[in-house]
């Protein structure tokens, strides 16, 4: 039972940080892009590959990992989201970031393989006992750091400040002088690197796997409409409860119904609470 608990909290800590990506990229572009699991399934594959080369440590791994996922983000903004945006199509972007996400994992497949490998060890093997295992303590330490991350920074810091105006009136914005665009291509560059460490560091507990991109983004989907949308905190509760219902779920009854679960408790959510546990409700002006 403890080692369903503790696998519950990391894979459920996994999800809530790919929601806080979710969260990232919405601010500054009101976008939920379909490629946000796909950051952090190449921040697995990329990390697993550098660290087998010969003489490549976790110390050279981790940057070019971090690279990896800021110039992903930046890639998916310029391909799939800044044209669709200025053509002014409110959701042609689900078709444009989920067309650039297939691409990328079909391409991942054909380099890396289609089958699941192993991902070298971080850290000591002292630290590898049961549930206090590094694989599971490292995503759980991940989204405890992350969730307070994102706060100092968006109260804390002169970027943050302007990811908040954006995300509150980008005309507004705009007519102060923030280049707007910019700031979006740096928020999903930002978002890009955060979802590659998620994958770094959850890379032994998933193991580098080619089609880990659509299941995270689902679960990161479920866990932030679970939590609310815009709020990091909400994501952090969302992707915590999803990961415990999940890993009971298949204690109990099998790993078959863990997607029942997943999207049940999304719907009972969102029949109480439509704008999620955290969210908060909008009001339209007529």
């Amino acid at each position: 039972m403890l080692n369903t608990f503790v696998i519950g909290l990391a894979t459920g800590a996994l999800y809530a940080v790919v929601a806080m990506v979710f969260n990232i990229m919405y601010s500054t572009s009101k976008v939920l892009s379909l490629t946000t699991g796909h950051m952090a399934m190449l921040g697995g594959v990329f990390g697993a590959w550098m660290m087998s080369i010969p003489g490549f440590s976790a110390w050279i791994a981790f940057p070019l990992t971090l690279i990896l996922g800021a110039v992903f983000g930046l890639l998916t903004e310029v391909i799939a989201i800044r044209r669709v945006l200025r053509v002014g199509d409110d959701h042609l972007w689900v078709l444009s970031t989920l067309a650039f996400g297939t691409a990328v994992q079909h391409l991942v497949a054909l380099c890396w393989g289609t089958e699941p490998k192993p991902f070298a060890r971080l850290i000591s093997q002292d630290f590898s006992a049961g549930p206090w295992d590094q694989k599971y303590w490292l995503p759980i330490g991940l989204a405890a750091l992350a969730a307070a991350g994102l706060v100092w920074f968006y109260r804390r810091t002169m970027l943050g400040h302007v990811f908040t105006a954006v995300a509150e009136d980008p005309f507004a914005a705009r007519a102060r002088g923030i280049a707007v665009e910019r700031v979006r291509a740096m928020s999903f560059a930002l978002a890009g690197m955060l979802g590659a460490l998620a994958g770094f560091a959850a890379g032994q507990l998933t193991f580098a796997f080619f089609a880990l991109g659509i299941w995270l983004t689902l679960s990161g989907f479920i866990a932030l409409a679970t939590g609310g949308l815009g709020s990091n905190a909400g994501a952090l509760v969302g992707g915590l409860l999803l990961g415990l219902f999940c890993a009971f779920s298949t204690y109990f009854f099998g790993a078959e119904y863990q997607q029942t679960v997943s999207v049940g408790l999304l719907l009972i959510v969102l029949l109480v609470k439509p704008a999620g546990l955290f969210g908060k409700g909008t009001v339209r002006h007529v």
